[in-house]
């Protein structure tokens, strides 16, 4: 995969673009900064016979930075220099039908565009708490489902960039269903360095963990199990870190003001091991003194993040999302104070977690046990405290002369106006170093098409000084011709499994279509199975466990 480094980019929208062979051209024009796209539901849907789970990879403390290795697929990398870009789709040809992007679900009729524009995400929340429903013998709530979140629970064999930003990879392979493929767009992070002592190097990091002490959490599995976390991120932090405790339940309460690591982690841990259950539940008291506490302690320099850890079930004070960070903006804006959403317990508000985290500018997870406590707090939590680009999002231009349907299977939630791509007034994404971002779609070719298929381009603002980059990869209608389960690469396969088994999951009730090349509930497990066999990752063994278990409680 040739690669070169992002280039910083005008701000400035694109206006229009054009695919020439070999290359693209881009014009610009004056833009207005807009609201974000409204988060939209997902409706239930029908059990289709495809089911599948991903797993957590559950290793020991001390944070591996990144997927390594090269790509499978037919992608190239390009950094944007101002005038190269990705090209836009020109009309289909003569005769040939216009659909284009679909989202779906049954009832909605797919618009003439073949754009796909949204914020990226690395959240694993839905996944995590799909495996704990199983496990307690019930199938989740298709409320709870967003595949993107199952689809980037695994991890990836992307290359990873010379330097900051992303690499891009585009692949994919045909499925059973005739004319259909998968399309894989896979973005990769460069992991953090290490010094001589083999840890991570990275700024000093100031994280403020506000914690939900109501009553609810008395729980087995909720605040005993914030505690080993909590207890386990104090052992990992470096000594230049500082850590400020804040704990909520009727009222909010500053339990340990900023302090530095060096010379205090038993002072941390004793606060820590005190924490106890009260009464109700006030989000909104926690979250703002956390927040307060966060800018009183502001470090330059430093990442500045709040650390929240709760089962999100708010019963006093404002209990909506939008009324909690309307308290913050400030904070989240002019101080670039971050949020990172950890939820536990058998009855958690995944859908209030999940808006706290996405429009606070952070992410969110789902911890049942020591073994996912270890994986968020040794290994996904450390590699959050260093961002490699905020406000990332992806665009991904298909060419109607190709392909005549596609569609995105999830980020319902994180679709952009596609007018807004380059619009930085709109939120995206925060990716960390050794992360990769995954985008699964379903897309029809036309009969007989051959050529380019899609480019995908990845826009994301430096951390530090907020300029602009790009970054782009495509592929052809020749990389797509292998088999899914016979020819494409395995972590491929591993991608493809997770999206049927999410998307599965949440269409069991109607309301959206069937995704193409779906198989049977049997079928997906022993690819599963035959996968872990393969690669000897323990987190597709518990793929396959997850889907067998689904599949006995849907008879």
């Amino acid at each position: 995969m040739a690669s070169t480094a992002p280039t910083a980019l005008p701000k400035r929208p694109i206006q229009h673009l054009r695919r020439f062979k070999g290359a693209a051209v881009t014009s610009h024009q004056d833009r207005t900064p807009r609201i974000p796209h409204p988060a939209r539901r997902r409706r239930h849907g029908r059990l289709i016979a495809a089911l599948a789970a991903t797993g957590l990879l559950l290793t020991g403390c001390g944070y591996s930075g990144g997927s390594k290795g090269s790509s499978n697929g037919a992608s190239a990398n390009r950094g944007w220099n101002g005038t190269d870009a990705k090209p836009r789709p020109v009309a289909p040809s003569p005769g040939g039908s216009a659909e284009g992007e679909s989202d779906g679900r049954r009832a909605s009729a797919p618009p003439a565009d073949y754009l796909s524009t949204f914020g990226l995400d690395v959240d694993t929340a839905s996944y995590g708490y799909a495996r704990r429903t199983l496990a307690d013998g019930h199938l989740p709530d298709p409320a709870t489902i967003r595949p993107e979140e199952f689809v980037n629970s695994f991890r990836q064999d992307y290359q990873e960039p010379d330097g900051d930003g992303f690499s891009v990879t585009v692949d994919g392979a045909r499925t059973t269903d005739a004319d259909w493929s998968l399309v894989r767009v896979g973005l990769a992070t460069r992991g953090s360095g290490q010094g001589a002592d083999g840890a991570e190097r990275r700024a000093p990091a100031a994280l403020t963990f506000v914690v939900d002490v109501s009553g609810s959490m008395a729980e087995p599995g909720r605040l005993d199990l914030v505690r080993t976390s909590m207890n386990l991120m104090t052992d990992q932090l470096h000594d230049e870190d500082s850590v400020a405790v804040v704990t909520f339940s009727g009222k909010a309460r500053t339990r340990l003001a900023m302090t530095p690591v060096a010379g205090n982690r038993e002072q941390i841990h004793k606060i820590v091991d005190g924490l106890r259950t009260d009464d109700s539940t006030n989000v909104e008291a926690g979250i703002t003194l956390g927040y307060d506490e966060a800018v009183k302690a502001l470090r330059p320099g430093a990442t500045n993040r709040v650390v929240l850890l709760s089962d999100g079930l708010a019963n006093t004070g404002a209990t909506t999302a939008d009324a909690i960070l309307k308290r913050i903006s400030g904070a989240r804006t002019e101080h670039g104070i971050t949020l990172y959403g950890v939820g536990v317990g058998s009855q958690y508000n995944d859908a209030f977690m999940e808006q706290l985290a996405d429009k606070g500018d952070g992410h969110t997870t789902y911890v049942s046990d020591r073994e996912g406590a270890r994986k968020v707090f040794c290994e996904e939590l450390p590699a959050q405290i260093e961002l490699r680009a905020r406000d990332a999002k992806a665009q991904v231009s298909f060419d109607p002369q190709t392909v005549e349907r596609f569609r995105l299977i999830g980020y319902d939630n994180r679709k952009v106006d596609d007018q807004d791509f380059r619009n930085d007034a709109v939120d995206g994404g925060e990716v960390g170093p050794g992360h990769t971002v995954t985008a699964l779609y379903a897309v029809r070719l036309r009969p007989g098409a051959t050529g380019h298929v899609a480019t995908a381009t990845v826009r994301w603002l430096d951390p530090n000084t907020r300029a602009p980059h790009e970054r782009s990869g495509e592929v052809e209608e020749s990389a797509l011709r292998g088999d899914l389960w016979t020819q494409a690469p395995p972590r491929l396969q591993i991608t493809a499994v997770a999206a049927y088994f999410a998307s599965a999951l949440r269409e069991r009730d109607g309301g959206w279509e069937r995704v193409p090349g779906s198989v049977s509930l049997d079928q997906l497990a022993g690819h599963a199975q035959r996968l872990a066999d393969r690669t000897e990752d323990s987190a597709v063994r518990e793929l396959s466990d997850a889907i067998r278990q689904a599949g006995q409680l849907n008879r």
